[in-house]
């Protein structure tokens, strides 16, 4: 199978951060539809690096939906995926347990247990672990069919 142009985006913001960051199998991949399932957390597919461990046991194409991800992530006390970043997929996060800080659109928030951040395709978001504990979130990112993908903003 060949990498998609959204796995190899992640996988560049990661090089250029000198990061590990897991390789995310796009809308693009050869990848069957989701269907109807339950998937326990050691049968969800794993990446770990030195910034902690993504979950994605959801990842695909859906009925309504051309791509979609379903992922929980632990970050290790000072770690980050990847730093703030962008895409054309509309992205939902929950804090579960510990805080951090959020970046959203050019602004840092708290982001404390229970918080949660909707960022819209295009804007710059990201999470960090500025705790002394593992700060775990659960991600929910897609793109929906039949709707065109907004076209990246000019540079300010």
């Amino acid at each position: 199978m060949r990498p998609s142009v959204r796995s190899l985006s992640w996988l560049l913001v990661g090089l250029a951060a000198g990061l590990a960051v897991p390789v995310v199998r796009g809308q693009d991949a050869a990848k069957a539809p989701l269907t109807t399932a339950r998937v326990t957390w050691a049968q969800a597919p794993a990446t770990k690096a030195a910034w902690g461990e993504l979950r994605a046991p959801f990842e695909g194409e859906t009925y309504g939906l051309g791509y979609a991800l379903g992922a929980v992530a632990v970050l290790k006390p000072g770690q980050q995926i990847h730093p703030p970043h962008q895409h054309s997929d509309e992205e939902l996060l929950f804090v579960t347990e510990s805080s951090g800080r959020w970046h959203l659109d050019g602004k840092e928030f708290p982001a404390n247990k229970g918080d949660a951040m909707y960022a819209a395709p295009w804007v710059v978001h990201g999470i960090t672990n500025t705790g002394n504990s593992p700060l775990t979130f659960v991600v929910f990112k897609w793109n929906g069919k039949g709707v065109k993908t907004p076209e990246a903003p000019k540079p300010r």
